[in-house]
């Protein structure tokens, strides 16, 4: 037999099955991540217990959470002078017609904003923007009314407009090669100290209005831990006063800073870093009112695990029953879309949340208009 020829069949017997496990390597790749992902996050080897791990308010927090911290004569703010219900979103600072992977304003997005609308009952709900068109357009001055999420919300918020040139300009180091994160981080805090009012990240909800509580703070900016260990205070929902001290002294700590050298430091470290310097300064409350349950993968999926009908009405009850969140004195909820967006968030729609009872939706779908 011709070597050449018996040489060639060898190899096209060869390459038949390796491009073959090639091809399903790469249709199940994300299966195969996200298995990697929960063994790493769930085995023994892992510290998110340490943020799962419950824990008993302080007396301080609890005052805090319920608006009856004492005034006192160095206090910067009264409670005479609450912090204003207005609430500020941020989205769209990077632009998906060139970046994919930067998102869209959708449903989700238009959840988060009904929940400042209904249950945090806000006087005034802003959304700062620069790409929201839809489709995605090159140009920064698109209509977002192209969006039918934003056609829906239109009337109920206002719309503000920021040009990438003001992006560019809240960068301390404009050669860095920031991510939209964190020029938000320092647009957020602005926003804060300017005008005073709630921040909420877009895929955050409000779950009952905060007048009688955190807004009475006279302290100057009201935050939530992050996690049973209380490591860290999240930037991710705050609440603050105008001309704050601790605010000003946040944002003077970016500057000239490489933020592409870091993630969550100056949004989660340091300012817990910074309130334990200042307590006086910082309304600090339980992981309960903002953050809970955590990014943890369990917690994740105990947010969006199916519930039977039994399970499904005690959430039901419970909702109702602390007004509007799953637990006593939830004022909020974070979604953790980072972590939750490829298993469980990408797939909500309408009718999934109308009709799919999971913890998550019985919370949220309230928030649905009736013309969704």
């Amino acid at each position: 037999m011709n070597t050449s020829l018996f040489n060639s069949h060898r190899r096209r017997r060869l390459l038949v099955p390796l491009v073959l496990n090639l091809v399903l390597i790469y249709y199940w790749l994300p299966q195969i991540c996200q298995l990697g992902d929960r063994v790493r996050q769930t085995g023994p080897w892992s510290t998110q217990y340490q943020l799962e791990q419950t824990s008993v308010p302080t007396t301080d927090e609890l005052d805090c959470l319920h608006g009856k911290l004492p005034q006192l004569d160095h206090d910067e703010f009264s409670p005479a002078n609450p912090i204003p219900n207005r609430v500020h979103f941020i989205y769209g600072l990077s632009n998906p017609y060139n970046k994919p992977g930067a998102g869209r304003f959708d449903f989700l997005c238009y959840l988060a904003v009904r929940s400042a609308i209904l249950g945090l009952k806000a006087e005034k709900v802003y959304l700062h923007y620069t790409y929201i068109a839809e489709p995605p357009s090159p140009d920064p001055n698109a209509d977002p009314r192209t969006n039918p999420w934003i056609r829906r919300l239109q009337h109920d918020i206002e719309l503000v407009h920021h040009t990438p040139a003001e992006l560019t300009s809240l960068k301390s180091r404009p050669e860095a090669v920031w991510q939209a994160a964190h020029i938000s981080d320092i647009l957020r805090l602005k926003l804060l100290q300017s005008q005073g009012g709630i921040y909420l990240d877009m895929d955050a909800f409000g779950l009952q209005p905060w007048t009688e509580t955190v807004l009475k703070s006279p302290r100057g900016v009201v935050l939530g831990h992050e996690g049973g260990n209380r490591q860290g205070l999240c930037n991710a929902v705050m609440a603050g006063h105008a001309n704050g001290t601790f605010l000003q002294r946040w944002l003077d700590a970016y500057d000239g800073v490489d933020l592409s050298r870091e993630w969550n430091y100056h949004s989660v470290l340091l300012p817990k870093a910074m309130q334990l310097e200042h307590p006086s300064e910082v309304c600090a409350l339980p992981p309960g009112a903002f953050f809970w349950p955590t990014w943890t993968w369990k917690h994740i999926d105990w947010m969006h695990a199916a519930l039977g009908p039994e399970e499904a009405q005690y959430w039901t009850d419970e909702v109702r029953r602390n007004g509007g969140g799953l637990f006593a004195d939830q004022l909020a909820y974070h979604a953790w879309s980072q972590m939750a967006w490829d298993r469980y968030l990408k797939h909500l729609t309408p009718e999934v949340v109308r009709t799919k009872d999971t913890r998550f939706n019985i919370m949220v779908r309230r928030f649905i208009g009736d013309d969704v």
